[in-house]
């Protein structure tokens, strides 16, 4: 211990170098419920690549683990610490480094909150599109890490499709470059995108290159109730099947719903099974808004509310961001599903939901990016009960099991990390799991950075 925290210090700042367990320990963990999570040697916080260069090396010569983490608000525990770890936070390195109109990107390290890259380009008329509700406090960094989505992914995509090239500081303290600042590039194999996603297993990411797009117009928002997830489900396909492209697709249950009310005194539609929302950010999107309207009255919603003005659909678009928080009110403790289904299962993914909080007696609400079939069902339980406690973390197993059943995927934006580890496996099958754990073993071969997650 104290060789490791000597060597560290040679190439760091005295004030970058935590050790003091009471400041370690608040580093332990991400938001995610029921993940193990072990007690840090040190936590650093380096503010330049040399620097994080130098902490990999130092774990390399002492084949001591390195966790990176970035806001710490993963939902998986991908970014939870490891017992004598060191704990490599990337939150100082935040500097937006170029934003580039003509050739639409941003150079930016991994410490920059998404919500104010997404402010600096917008003055410039662009656009980052990625927005993971979280978008205030998540870090680039971790958003890269996670694969991260967000509400306008149905139009937009998701960070994948935005990071056209990484610096990255491998386990032994190499700088890797990967990717391009081109439009364009199909150069070697696409070792850009093998990071995104990786959760910090494979390098440490200490720059990107993002892709921008022209900022879009304001966006105008329909809200549709409907008496049964069934009917709003039928709407979603419809909407999808005539060629529609919302700039988001938003579905809430009954439970979501009422608990936004019960937070925010919000005004949401109570009699609602599911309330829909659509938004369009076209020069002119009355035609369209109007043309989803007939598709979900056609389908069965009993109303149809387009919002009148901008400040309206921020009203709706806000109540929607709001379900989390709402959702933890209610019993204190929850667990945050991110199963992905195809759309033409989503009425099924949504209503075995249901069943399965009856049959576990839990209150289980869920919202989704209905537009790319991306649930999230979120258990709402007491911490301090065990046996309710076992009983979310089963309907929680129950719940992906269910979504593999339908033809989807584990996760679709959160990460496998601790949580879904044992899923992962199911999902990829042995061969699978062979040629990735290959990899690893290619770009980590003592295995020191971020042990213990997806694998």
């Amino acid at each position: 211990m104290t060789d490791l925290i000597e060597l560290l210090r040679e190439g760091l700042p005295e004030e970058a170098v935590l050790t003091d367990p009471d400041v370690t320990g608040a580093y332990a963990n991400d938001m995610a419920s029921f993940c193990e999570a072990g007690a840090p040697a040190v936590v650093v916080l380096p503010r330049t690549v040399e620097q994080v260069r130098h902490v990999c090396r130092t774990a390399t010569a002492l084949r001591v683990p390195v966790v990176p983490q970035g806001a710490r608000t993963g939902l998986s525990g991908a970014a939870n610490a490891s017992d004598g770890c060191i704990v490599l936070s990337l939150v100082k390195m935040d500097r937006i480094l170029e934003i580039n109109p003509v050739d639409r990107i941003a150079v930016v390290e991994p410490g920059v909150i998404n919500a104010t890259l997404s402010r600096a380009v917008m003055d410039k008329g662009l656009y980052y599109p990625p927005d993971p509700s979280s978008w205030e406090q998540c870090t680039i960094g971790g958003n890269i890490g996670t694969a991260s989505g967000g509400l306008c992914c149905v139009k937009y995509g998701v960070t994948a499709e935005y990071v056209l090239g990484l610096d990255v500081v491998l386990a032994d303290g190499r700088l890797l470059t990967t990717g391009r600042r081109t439009a364009k590039g199909v150069a070697g194999y696409d070792l850009t995108r093998l990071f995104v996603g990786s959760e910090g297993s494979l390098g440490i990411v200490v720059r990107a290159v993002l892709a921008l797009k022209p900022a879009p117009l304001e966006q105008l928002v329909l809200a549709a109730e409907f008496p049964s997830t069934a009917s709003a489900c039928d709407a979603i396909c419809r909407i999808m099947e005539r060629g529609h492209a919302p700039s988001l697709l938003e579905l809430m249950d009954r439970t979501s719903v009422r608990a936004v009310n019960a937070m925010g005194n919000m005004g949401l539609p109570e009699s609602t099974e599911a309330l829909l929302m659509a938004a369009f950010d076209t020069p002119d999107p009355a035609p369209d808004l109007a043309a989803v309207a007939e598709l979900c009255t056609a389908a069965g919603a009993t109303e149809v509310v387009p919002a009148e003005s901008a400040a309206e659909s921020d009203m709706l678009l806000q109540a929607r961001r709001m379900t989390l928080p709402a959702l933890e009110a209610v019993k204190g403790v929850t667990m945050i599903d991110d199963v992905c289904v195809p759309r033409s299962r989503l009425a099924e993914m949504i209503d075995g939901t249901a069943a399965i909080a009856e049959r576990y007696d839990l209150t289980i609400g869920v919202v989704a990016h209905a537009g790319d079939g991306n649930t999230h069902p979120t258990v709402c339980f007491d911490a301090a009960d065990p046996d309710e406690s076992r009983r979310a973390r089963e309907s929680f197993d129950a719940i992906m099991a269910l979504g593999l059943e339908l033809g989807g995927t584990i996760t679709g934006e959160h990460g496998v990390g601790v949580l879904k580890r044992e899923w992962l496996a199911r999902e990829l099958g042995p061969v699978g799991v062979e040629l990735q754990r290959g990899i690893k073993q290619v770009f980590d071969p003592l295995g020191l950075l971020n042990p213990g997650k997806l694998f």
